[in-house]
């Protein structure tokens, strides 16, 4: 009996539509690793991109959003005719005032010294506060010097420009304050002549108190029989 042309074919294109499939699955699956090694190459950009950045990026990226949103509104409420601060203080609830005036209480304006620098630092901003320029006087001296109000290369020292008493008297008030303020912190300690001498140097004195204050409720039996000559 004669076979038809169709039952002749049929194993062939069954192995051809197999072929087809496993390359289709291999396609597949390499396109799917190339999307995979470039999302992990672009991970990679991303994360060396943030190292690079300063540490406080991220806070500096959402304050400048923050202003940026805070003049978005300041205009709108101006627009409309109103005043900012006034509804931006109706919208702030008593819960959070109450917050914002406990951490205000508690923050501490001067943190203490830590280095020289920042302690130089903040004596400047302090000055620059503390200083109220009269801008009458500084228009007046612009207008009588002219150009020569500003130094340049070939200024030599403060020629053209005097101080008038009051800023003189300002100046001297100020290191006056800044003198007698050093003075608290700069007190010599007395000496006490009577008290046991079991140092060799101002160093080895200071040490010795440290150790005192940490250990001698512990080590007073052992001093005094050291001092007797009764230690075992």
């Amino acid at each position: 009996m004669a076979s038809t042309s169709s039952d002749t074919c049929a194993p062939g294109s069954s192995g051809m539509d197999k072929t087809k499939s496993r390359l289709d699955r291999f396609k597949n699956l390499e396109l799917k690793m190339n999307e995979a090694r470039k999302m992990n190459h672009s991970e990679v950009v991303e994360e060396d991109r943030r190292k690079k950045l300063p540490a406080n990026f991220e806070q500096k990226r959402k304050f400048v959003e923050w202003e940026e949103k805070e003049e978005a509104k300041r205009k709108e409420a101006q627009a409309k005719g109103e005043d900012y601060d006034r509804v931006k203080l109706l919208e702030i609830t008593s819960e959070d005032a109450d917050k914002w005036e406990r951490k205000k209480k508690k923050k501490n304006p001067d943190p203490g010294f830590s280095d020289f620098e920042s302690a130089t630092h903040r004596q400047y901003q302090r000055n620059t506060k503390n200083m109220k320029p009269d801008m009458q006087e500084v228009a007046r001296q612009k207008e009588k010097l002219g150009d020569a109000f500003y130094a340049s290369k070939d200024t030599m020292g403060l020629t053209q420009h005097k101080d008038s008493k009051e800023a003189v008297d300002r100046m001297v008030d100020d290191l006056e304050k800044q003198i007698a303020k050093r003075a608290k912190y700069s007190r010599r300690r007395t000496h006490d002549e009577d008290a046991d001498i079991d140092y060799i140097n101002e160093r080895n004195n200071k040490f010795n108190k440290k150790l005192e204050r940490f250990y001698g409720t512990y080590t007073a039996d052992i001093k005094q029989n050291l001092e007797r000559g009764t230690a075992v």
